[in-house]
């Protein structure tokens, strides 16, 4: 893990290898790590993978006294240009994706193609509800029981297909209890869930895109991703079967085939 100083804040980053640069943001929440299953066959298919810790996630500063979407596309924009990568592809997760979206508005320049992995361009009601209530739980200062938080993290975010394959539910019921969420120290990521109709200001996007939508997402809903590939001129809309909102890590192979054969040119993703 490298840091550098971008924004005025320490930017906690991994790079993997060389070639072609792929810049990857993840989640609410989630360190750059969670990229690393992805990396093997990115680099198997000629690219150089960077991941990063958005502000909120260690080493990254904290920046308690709070950001915006902004803040973090630019923090995307400065470690690009720190790099010297421009212009490079990108990938963004969930809120990642948004990001991904807010810099291809701010900073086209910087970007050749983007894959935006369940995304959306507005915050409808039951995204309204998720997040007030996941504010709630945080300012309230109760901590839930480990298990019972990965069985609810379970049931958000994994498919039918794997909830209803023990094997696979006890694994990931480990990995949620072993790897809590403290959202107390994500709480500013929290509220930027809550994003404004950005769809009218897609139509000026350029850079080719491909959105990706799990068929199974609860937090997501797939029609709010097809809705981003709508708005953006030329977007390619990919919907992936059997997984949920976790899908990049339910089903890695189907996600790195998309992303691989959307940079190589041979996408296979219906057109928006």
């Amino acid at each position: 893990m490298a840091v550098a100083r971008i924004n005025g804040i320490n930017l906690g980053y991994d790079d993997y290898g060389t070639g072609e640069p792929i810049v990857m943001v993840t989640g609410t929440g989630a360190p750059g790590r969670m990229w690393r299953t992805h990396v093997p066959a990115l680099r198997a298919g000629g690219f150089r993978v960077v991941t990063m810790d958005n502000r909120g996630i260690p080493p990254t500063d904290l920046c308690p006294e709070g950001f915006t979407l902004d803040d973090m596309a630019a923090d995307v924009a400065g470690l690009i240009e720190f790099l010297g990568l421009a212009p490079c592809r990108v990938v963004g997760f969930s809120l990642g994706a948004v990001i991904v979206q807010e810099l291809l508005i701010a900073r086209p320049e910087l970007v050749r193609q983007a894959v935006l992995i369940a995304t959306a361009g507005r915050t409808d009601a039951l995204t309204a509800a998720l997040a007030a209530a996941d504010l709630e739980l945080c300012d309230s200062g109760m901590k839930l029981p480990p298990r019972y938080a990965a069985v609810v993290a379970a049931m958000q975010n994994l498919s039918p297909r794997t909830l209803n394959n023990t094997t696979e539910l006890n694994d990931w019921l480990d990995i949620f209890e072993l790897s809590p969420v403290d959202l107390s120290a994500i709480r500013t990521q929290l509220g930027l869930q809550l994003i404004p109709d950005r769809r009218p200001h897609y139509g000026g996007i350029r850079c080719p895109c491909l959105v990706i939508g799990f068929g199974d997402d609860l937090i997501t809903r797939p029609h709010l991703c097809r809705e981003v590939a709508d708005s953006i001129p030329g977007a390619v809309y990919q919907e992936i079967e059997g997984c949920g909102h976790f899908g990049y890590l339910e089903r890695p192979a189907a996600v790195d085939a998309a992303i691989v054969g959307f940079f190589a040119g041979t996408g296979t993703g219906t057109g928006s």
